[in-house]
């Protein structure tokens, strides 16, 4: 018997938001330039990636929405850097995915 599957399952959900929040590229360079680092990155973006300060604003903003960075405020700066949770959550949702969908590959 097949398992019954929703889009309304939390999992599902969590999944789909964790895949949109990867879905761009600048997404995913900004994630390995905060891996790169062994503290917080509170310089400019901007300076690393070739993109609009607003543009950076608006990927940083989706990564931190889905829980996959942190953001602390100090001063006229913000200090971004990966949240261990989030990275640990994202694996266990890949991992999980890849082996639900390889289970019965053709």
């Amino acid at each position: 018997m097949i398992p019954e599957v929703s889009i309304t399952d939390p999992k599902v959900k969590r999944a789909a938001e964790i895949a949109k929040a990867l879905g761009h590229p600048a997404r995913i360079a900004i994630l390995k330039i905060l891996a790169q680092r062994t503290t917080c990155f509170c310089g400019d973006i901007t300076e690393v990636l070739p993109m609009a300060q607003s543009t950076v604003s608006q990927h940083l903003k989706a990564l931190k929405s889905a829980g996959l960075i942190t953001g602390e405020v100090e001063g006229v700066r913000t200090c971004y850097c990966l949240n261990p949770e989030g990275v640990k959550e994202l694996q266990i949702v890949l991992s999980e995915l890849s082996n639900e969908l390889t289970i019965n590959c053709c």
